[in-house]
């Protein structure tokens, strides 16, 4: 929804058919967050979604539903036999979400996007991050893979959805395997990948940038959208923790600690350096992170895809627009609120604007620009 309201205001300003793609020389997601950046990047005669965004809480919402194919009984044999299940294998087998991914997104390759995009992985084998960017691929041709075996790959959480195995083969005939597990091992927070990935190209002075001088930096826009956390329920303590084993880090009262603990770790530590990063250049307010942290019981947790859920997390996504812009206080681990700094939603119609106002001057200089 915070997407979605997004896009609507840009469509206020600029007509029907403004895509988000249009606007952001950089769209990046890991996870959940890799597949509404390729959906909203893929080129239109892929998917609707790229020309009709406001589809895609529905399509989210709707591919959550009939993607859990693993079912177990709410009784003593069937929570035991869920959890041998979670012993032996992935909680879901994964079949119908990647059959949903392919179809929408079909023979469509990394290059053919609509603006960059960076999706990170993680490769098993190698044990290292796979970045998936447009801006690679004019290095590696072995990075221009499908779109749906990339969305595939940073989807792929441990303990929830099995690993993905593909190969991809350049011009030459050189192949390259992959072995992907969830991007989220390694950015569950993409933002500073994607920052690092801008700023790279600077330095190469890469021609499709506009020139940028070494320290003019303050010129960046990062709106940061974060899925949500449990941090006041406070599910975890020391005591707790001390008595567990293998098992016990991996399940616990329905969640998975060891999955909790390094996502939430790796997203906070993102968030810090790129708030240190922004006041460092007096350019604070071209940073904004939107993210709730107050989520428990079922809203909190990353795989209850009941309809009524689902309408919760809806619920709770249109009141944090409401809510006071925020920072995270790494001392206390929790989102503080920044004085004079207005709602969510007015710091994203004062960023679509920023962006609209920009989009418009580009055209101006160029009209061949490449999302003109």
């Amino acid at each position: 929804m915070k997407l979605t309201a997004q896009i609507c205001i840009k469509q206020e300003l600029d007509g029907e058919d403004a895509r988000l793609a249009d606007y952001f020389d950089v769209i990046a997601g890991t996870s959940t967050g890799g597949l509404i950046t390729a959906m909203l990047a893929a080129p239109m005669k892929t998917t609707v979604l790229s020309l009709q965004p406001r589809t895609l809480p529905i399509f989210i919402s709707s591919m959550a539903l009939r993607s859990s194919l693993k079912k177990g009984t709410l009784t003593v044999f069937g929570s035991i036999r869920n959890t041998l299940a979670l012993l032996m294998g992935p909680k879901y087998s994964g079949k119908y979400l990647h059959g949903v991914i392919r179809e929408k997104l079909g023979e469509t390759r990394l290059h053919q996007t609509l603006t960059n995009v960076v999706i990170p992985t993680f490769d098993i084998k190698n044990l290292q991050p796979t970045i998936f960017t447009n801006y690679e691929v004019k290095k590696s041709k072995c990075l221009d893979a499908l779109l749906s075996d990339i969305c595939i790959s940073t989807s792929a959480a441990p303990t929830y959805l099995p690993a993905h195995y593909f190969t991809n083969q350049d011009d030459d005939g050189n192949v390259r395997e992959f072995n992907l597990i969830d991007g989220g091992v390694a950015a569950n927070n993409p933002a500073l990948v994607a920052i690092s990935q801008v700023t790279k190209k600077i330095f190469e002075q890469d021609p499709d940038f506009f020139p940028i001088k070494d320290m003019d930096y303050g010129r960046f826009l990062v709106i940061s959208i974060g899925t949500g956390s449990a941090k006041v329920e406070k599910k975890y303590n020391a005591k707790m923790a001390a008595k567990w084993g293998v098992l016990g880090w991996l399940i616990h009262g329905g969640s998975t600690p060891l999955v909790d603990v390094f996502t939430q770790a790796s997203a906070d530590m993102v968030d810090f350096h790129n708030s240190v990063f922004f006041q460092a250049l007096h350019s604070e307010n071209n940073y904004l992170r939107i993210q709730e942290d107050t989520l428990s019981g079922k809203d909190a947790s990353v795989d209850v895809s009941t309809k009524e859920n689902l309408e919760k997390l809806v619920e709770i996504g249109e009141r944090l627009l409401k809510k006071p812009v925020s920072r995270v206080n790494l001392e206390m681990g929790l989102f503080e609120p920044i004085e004079n700094s207005g709602t969510n939603e007015d710091a994203l119609k004062r960023f679509a604007k920023l962006l609209s106002d920009e989009r418009k001057l580009r055209e101006l200089k160029s009209p061949l620009t490449k999302n003109g």
